[in-house]
């Protein structure tokens, strides 16, 4: 292999600890499934207020996701981070101190505004640092810990449930404080994006971390000019000078160009971006995830301890096929593993609708259908990880124009965690207005709609360089919806 296009250890590192986050955001939602079990049981709250409990993270997530953009504009992609770090361990501490329902919201709250700045900066911090042979599973990197984080938050729900009612829950959800701290002094020994930093015309600073995250000085030469070129910058103006781009930054005129007076190819970014983050939650993930106990529990697993086993073998079918996509990103292609993962969803929903129902109908327990309903839910999660999972965030966070990518990345991530409230604050009241089966063939129908929707409105984007991104996403640029190679 070319040494430029080996893997570079240290944007793996800077791209990792980035991630770091984004575990911290999973176990907020994987102990959160557990947790409410626990804290139904001793605080008495209503189904309308698990519901609420469960939900409010993704409203607050939908504000810090739409003040992130125009946040890492203004302070930078790292400082970004670690108001997110800090966001996380405020209210981890308040969750575990919860006396009563109100200071749980309150702390879930504050958690789901550092959601919503972790799931917007960490792909694009990822994206920014990395190659255009890597970015795929760089990229990736914080959908992989975000399945981590869920994974711990399932081990937590099964290990700590055994302690007294008061002290179990608020343990799960307290201790998420202390890798919140031990993020934010970690992240002051990371560089900061070289696209930020050129975008604030710091062109010296932007070269010598290029010249860290890049294999070969002939490399980071390649990816300095191309930014330049990007941003309209002569190369007379020096490489090592203090430049004013010739575009207004820091979110100026941003939102005109994405949403009032957008150029075909941005109109197209936008529609793709907020495609994909629609339905990669429009298709039922939440649901799987926050109610997978419920689930279980209808399907016939009836003790505590099994159904937070079962949940945990979720978490692992997660991150397996999640580490297999990290791999396949950049080799099989976005678009290649969108179409097998939302066709076997649409396999797998199907089938767990049919055997819930049958579940249902029937008076008796239904060993097979029991059985079907666990293999169609690991079946689902798995296909779902392998490629709608990670390719949300990579593609996302590395379609849009350097000067329009925080911003235009928020809307995305605005619209997921939009979805991701809906889905969750509603599901319960759907299940039980159009039975449990039916609200999985709901979710497969909206999948049929998600694979047609993928393939006549995103076009390959594996191997391009993100200063080239609107070239393919123009018209002229191919007859399909599909990148044409442009050679080795």
């Amino acid at each position: 292999m070319d040494q430029a296009t080996t893997f570079n250890k240290y944007a793996f590192a800077c791209a990792a600890v980035a991630s770091m986050v984004s575990i911290i955001s999973g176990y907020d939602t994987g102990v959160m499934s557990g947790a409410m079990i626990f804290i139904k049981d001793d605080i008495g709250i209503s189904d309308t207020q698990q519901e609420v409990l469960a939900g409010i993270l993704n409203l607050c997530a939908l504000g810090g996701s739409l003040a992130a953009g125009r946040t890492s504009d203004y302070i930078g992609r790292r400082y970004t981070i670690l108001l997110a770090s800090l966001l996380f361990m405020v209210g981890a501490i308040l969750m575990g101190y919860g006396p009563n329902y109100a200071i749980l919201m309150l702390g879930r709250c504050i958690g789901g505004v550092g959601v919503g700045f972790a799931l917007m900066i960490a792909p694009v911090y990822s994206a920014e640092i990395s190659s255009a042979s890597s970015r795929g599973f760089l990229t990736s990197l914080p959908e992989l810990c975000i399945g981590i984080g869920i994974l711990l938050g399932y081990i937590s729900n099964y290990f700590l449930g055994k302690l007294t009612l008061r002290l179990g829950w608020r343990l799960m959800l307290g201790v998420a404080a202390f890798p919140s701290l031990a993020l934010a002094l970690g992240i002051l020994g990371m560089p900061e994006s070289p696209r930020w930093l050129a975008m604030q015309g710091r062109l010296g600073d932007a070269k010598k971390v290029l010249l860290r995250v890049s294999n070969t000085e002939h490399e980071a030469k390649l990816r300095f000019r191309e930014i330049k070129v990007a941003m309209r910058i002569n190369d007379c103006d020096g490489d090592d000078n203090n430049v004013k781009p010739s575009y207004k930054s820091q979110g100026e005129g941003v939102w005109k160009e994405l949403l009032v007076r957008p150029t075909p190819e941005v109109r197209w970014m936008l529609i793709a971006a907020v495609g994909i983050h629609f339905f990669e939650h429009a298709t039922g993930i939440e649901a799987v995830m926050l109610y997978s106990p419920r689930i279980f529990k209808k399907a016939g697993v009836t003790s505590k301890d099994k159904l937070l086993l079962a949940t945990v073998g979720i978490g692992l079918t997660k991150i397996i096929f999640l580490v297999m996509a990290l791999f396949l990103l950049d080799k099989v292609g976005r678009r290649r593993l969108l179409q097998i993962s939302t066709g076997g969803m649409v396999c797998g929903l199907t089938l767990l609708g049919f055997s819930l129902t049958m579940v249902d109908r029937s008076s008796e327990k239904l060993l097979w259908a029991l059985s079907l309903s666990i293999v169609a839910i690991y079946a689902y999660v798995a296909f779902f990880n392998v490629g709608l999972g990670p390719v949300t965030w990579v593609y996302a966070s590395e379609i849009f124009p350097l000067k329009l990518r925080a911003q235009g990345a928020s809307i995305g991530v605005a619209v997921n965690r939009t979805m991701n409230a809906v889905v969750s604050m509603s599901f319960i009241s759907v299940y039980k207005a159009i039975t449990i089966g039916g609200s999985f063939f709901m979710f497969a129908g909206i999948s049929i709609v998600a694979w047609v929707f993928f393939y006549f409105f995103l076009p390959e984007t594996k191997g391009v360089p993100l200063e080239e991104m609107e070239m393919v996403f123009s018209k002229k640029y191919s007859g399909k919806n599909v990148a044409i190679e442009t050679g080795p």
